[in-house]
């Protein structure tokens, strides 16, 4: 049985280094996320919510029920859909910051946080989903992701987040150097927006001073 699951590419298991075929799992994650789109837009009610959908439905259950290993491939899954502005980025940004606020277990939320910062500790350029969606957790005070005890579990740990929350920021910082910019490099400065306000507009705060940036750029 064993030499038969080897072979066949197809196997939710993959042989050696995981249990899990990363495949298989990035499958099902993005044609999870297409089909919700479609509904959302074809929809005739004037909002949507996503946490009402069996998209949704199925990615809490992956969240909540998958082993570490598990997980970890199916929030990079996820991750790899935060890219350009789009209705895809939207909603996939919106996945996660749902899957942070409504997870059961610290260990979920270190987790997506994980995720999120391998790929900010890389040089530029960051895509911009990752960046609105790392900012948003970070400025939003409803994922309270600063009283996280992962985030101050040692002063090297501690001292790493700041340094990234902070270089999210500089980019905008640095163009608006004239005095004209509102942007604060203040990490626990708040945002309007909460967790139940994810289904309709992107994420505002976050959101508003990317588009800025890039109408700057333009």
């Amino acid at each position: 049985n064993n030499n038969n699951n080897n072979n066949n590419n197809n196997s939710p298991v993959s042989p050696q280094s995981s249990h899990y075929n990363q495949q298989l799992i990035n499958s099902i994650v993005l044609y999870s996320g297409v089909y919700a789109i479609s509904k959302m837009q074809s929809s005739s009610q004037l909002t949507f919510s996503i946490r009402e959908s069996s998209s949704m439905e199925l990615f809490q259950f992956l969240a909540n029920e998958l082993n570490p290993e598990g997980r970890y491939l199916f929030l990079n899954a996820i991750a790899n859909q935060l890219r350009y502005p789009n209705n895809h980025t939207h909603y996939f940004s919106c996945v996660l910051l749902f899957l942070f606020a409504e997870a059961k277990s610290e260990l979920i939320q270190e987790q997506i946080t994980r995720v999120l910062l391998e790929r900010l500790i890389v040089n530029r350029p960051h895509p911009w989903g990752l960046l609105i969606t790392f900012i948003e957790l970070i400025k939003n005070t409803s994922y309270s992701f600063w009283s996280h005890s992962f985030t101050r579990c040692a002063p090297e740990v501690e001292r790493l987040f700041e340094s990234v929350a902070r270089s999210c920021f500089l980019p905008k910082s640095n163009e608006n150097n004239d005095g004209n910019s509102n942007t604060s490099t203040n990490l626990n400065s708040t945002s309007t927006e909460s967790p139940n306000d994810i289904d309709n507009p992107p994420p505002s705060s976050s959101s508003s001073k990317l588009n800025d940036q890039q109408q700057h750029e333009n």
